[in-house]
């Protein structure tokens, strides 16, 4: 499929997690992808959100306010019959028909997509597919879940994984966030001849070095998550915080976002006597916020039993921040001894280790370097530049 120059290509994303009227959180890496491309072509983004609060007609179509990207949102009542293979059957079909709306919205408006950019497998790729089929519309994936590493063998079910093979082997091309990523995906028969390697996007405007620091006599760590004890081990950190305290009192540590265990996990350090005195719970805090406290610190910790590439490690490079990581899922791609220091996951003595001597050793890091690295793999002018690659080399072939 070839275009003439004096075309700009239309890209349709197909998100599974995007901001939405309950939650503004989910999916802001995708969204940054788009906009990181948007030099290069246009982005229009179709989701659809199964909604368990609707009332009245089954979908409701709502198109973008002053967003940075064209949005679509179709809702659709999800159906909670009193028998589950009959409420699979139905939303299924609300799915498929929500996309069918949003599908003609899209073409009213912005014209017939020259490619679809599907975001997190499995239905939305579906989707694609009908679209490759039907209307010879090529399509790429980018993968951002976890649910494909060992860690946490959830990618299960002998439909899921047939349908999912056919999809990724139907692929133009698939883009995972990291090189971990696609080893896993390749594992679970996920086959493609062309997997590229493509993170996700850093506002380093936003996210960058502090000015002149007054002098402050403890030092500040931060740590940022959703604070979901299974994956993220905020409990792990909070006993290492306890013991640590016990031997020195020159730290501080912001403990930076809510989630599903976020008010037992506030009870637990209470309970170890850290809350107030050596941790502050400052709950969600995003954008401008989020950045002061990152531009604030002095390292970060991150402690998680599995990842892909948490952007927050990112943005904290962004910000001359140097960090403490489990070496898991794909972040040791990203992490060298000028950018902190790696440590094996649920190793609590191991995390007490680190956190002692970058407490003594923080500021022999050198913070434009940390930034510079950021800026040079995570930009939106570095990944944008990626991504268009790759649409261009597919609409060419």
């Amino acid at each position: 499929m070839n275009m003439t120059k004096a075309e700009r290509l239309h890209v349709l994303y197909l998100p599974r997690w995007y901001p939405h009227r309950y939650d503004p959180m989910p999916g802001l890496f995708i969204e940054r992808h788009g906009i990181s491309v948007l030099p290069h072509c246009d982005i229009s983004v179709l989701y659809v959100h199964a909604d368990e609060r609707k009332l009245g007609p089954v979908y409701e179509t709502v198109h973008a306010g002053e967003e940075a990207l064209p949005v679509i949102r179709i809702y659709y009542r999800r159906y909670a019959g009193g028998f589950q293979p009959l409420n699979m059957l139905v939303n299924a079909w609300r799915f498929v028909r929500s996309h069918h709306k949003g599908m003609h919205e899209i073409r009213k408006l912005y014209g017939q997509p020259g490619m679809i950019h599907v975001h997190v497998l499995t239905r939305h790729g579906l989707i694609a597919l009908w679209q490759k089929i039907f209307r010879k519309t090529p399509y790429v994936i980018t993968e951002h879940w976890t649910r494909y590493l060992p860690a946490t063998n959830s990618f299960r079910g002998f439909f899921r994984r047939h349908l999912t093979s056919i999809v990724a082997r139907h692929a133009s091309a698939i883009m995972p966030v990291t090189a971990n990523l696609r080893d896993a995906m390749i594992s679970c028969g996920l086959k493609n001849s062309n997997y590229r390697i493509i993170p996700n996007v850093v506002d380093v405007q936003m996210f960058s070095p502090a000015g002149e620091r007054r002098q402050e006599n403890k030092t500040r760590i931060i740590h940022v998550s959703c604070f979901d004890d299974d994956q993220k081990n905020i409990s792990g950190i909070t006993r290492v915080i306890r013991r640590l305290s016990g031997e020195r009192q020159d730290f501080t540590v912001d403990m930076i976002g809510e989630g599903i265990h976020f008010k037992s996990l506030l009870k637990y350090a209470e309970e170890q006597g850290i809350k107030d005195s050596f941790a502050s719970y400052h709950g969600l805090k995003e954008n401008e916020e989020l950045a002061g406290l990152m531009k604030a610190a002095d390292f970060m910790i991150m402690f998680s039993r599995y990842e892909n590439l948490p952007v927050v490690i990112l943005e904290s490079y962004a910000c001359g921040v140097p960090v403490i990581s489990t070496d898991v899922g794909g972040i040791s791609e990203h992490m060298n001894e000028e950018l902190g220091l790696l440590i094996p996951p649920d190793d609590e003595e191991a995390l007490y280790g680190a956190i002692s001597r970058m407490l003594d050793r923080h500021r022999s890091y050198d913070k434009q370097k940390i930034r510079q690295y950021a800026v040079n793999h995570f930009s939106q002018e570095v990944i944008g530049r990626q991504l268009y690659g790759v649409y261009e080399s597919v609409m060419k072939s």
